[in-house]
């Protein structure tokens, strides 16, 4: 299985050693085996890819969370004068206060009191943690709250609570999710909605909010800091691993991806993985149009989605962390190919997922 990837520290990343996570919560991260084949690095080169936050110039702030794998995402703050606004939340609470302390010690005044959190979608790993901004505006799009409504802490919860006894499924489980304490969280809703596109006043900064779901999942939306030419993707982008379709249609996430390279912007904060830019961008948009087309061949030759999603040549890939979630993109896809569009992958994809990844640990 694809795992690890890389982040070497330039000589001008202004991330600031005062501002990392303590050990304790370092050591919860996920640090999986590589296999053999190191893909050229779509890290933005100003920026290591190290866990903790990273300074991104003009009040402009990255959460990062090596290796970028499953649950383990990335956040942003935006500050101007004695205000701010988080862009999303971590897994769980004890990540999401760790990374609101060192933010904190970051901007005194305006993080003292998180006035606005944006989610840019229902995965939990973007906003468990919104409990920790007591009194804050909570935005999302509409689908994302029903998504919230549909899958929220509790389920997680009871789901690790069962896998020890769910076979090989339990074990793929535990080894995405154990790290993660969902007993801790208590939902805590956006408690505005909006759909389409809405724009935020940070202090003198314009932050516009556009839906450009369902691609991901139904309510993905990009947090564009338009002054500061930074944009905050959540899972429209998973930089250095392999993307994985909830959703669909897979022409939104190739739209979305252009919409991004139309933007004047220099930094990608992506919702996984290291901080990019175009270059970023472009090798996601490859990997769904390689993938869609891979797949639509198998598709019209009779195969299974599972023997489609084994027989697609992923070596141009083999630097991206988990592999196995192709099964969840052939499976989005050969919905969208037999003609149903707006379905949502389903939990039994898991059990496919988790076969891959033991069959594919050692190749």
């Amino acid at each position: 299985m694809l795992f690890l990837r890389n982040g070497v520290a330039p000589e001008n990343d202004v991330a600031l050693s005062y501002l990392q996570p303590s050990k304790s919560i370092e050591e919860r991260s996920c640090k999986r085996a590589r296999s053999k084949g190191e893909a050229m690095s779509l890290a933005n080169s100003r920026f290591a890819y190290s866990r903790g936050l990273h300074d991104l110039g003009n009040g402009g702030y990255a959460w990062l969370q090596p290796d970028g794998g499953w649950g383990w995402s990335n956040a942003g703050l935006v500050v101007s004068g004695d205000h701010s606004l988080l862009v999303d939340t971590l897994f769980d609470v004890p990540l999401t206060r760790d990374m609101l302390d060192a933010m904190r010690r970051a901007e005194p005044k305006a993080a003292a009191k998180i006035d606005t959190v944006v989610n840019t979608h229902h995965n939990g790993d973007h906003w468990f943690g919104n409990q920790c901004c007591e009194g804050a505006e909570i935005i999302a799009h509409k689908l994302a709250l029903e998504g919230m409504l549909r899958e929220g802490p509790e389920m997680l919860a009871a789901l690790m609570k069962a896998a020890p006894g769910m076979g090989e499924t339990g074990q793929f489980f535990t080894q995405c999710f154990g790290a993660f304490d969902f007993a801790g969280v208590t939902a805590t809703l956006p408690t505005t909605t909006f759909e389409g596109e809405l724009t935020r006043q940070v202090g003198d900064k314009t932050l516009r909010l556009t839906h450009v779901g369902p691609a991901h999942t139904p309510g993905d939306i990009l947090v564009h800091a338009v002054e500061d030419k930074v944009v905050f993707t959540g899972d429209i982008l998973f930089i250095e691993g392999h993307p994985i379709m909830w959703a669909g249609p897979i022409r939104n996430w190739v739209a979305a991806c252009d919409g991004i390279l139309a933007m004047d912007v220099e930094t990608v904060v992506p919702g996984h993985g290291p901080i990019t830019d175009k270059k970023g961008v472009a090798a996601v948009r490859d990997y769904l149009v390689y993938t869609r087309d891979e797949a639509k061949k198998r598709f019209d030759a009779g195969l299974s989605v599972y023997e489609a999603a084994s027989d697609i040549d992923m070596r141009g890939y083999e630097g991206w962390g988990d592999g196995e979630r192709v099964v969840a993109n052939v499976t989005a896809l050969y919905r969208e190919f037999a003609g149903e569009e707006g379905g949502h992958t389903g939990s039994d994809v898991w059990g496919k997922m988790a076969q891959f990844a033991h069959e594919h640990s050692h190749s």
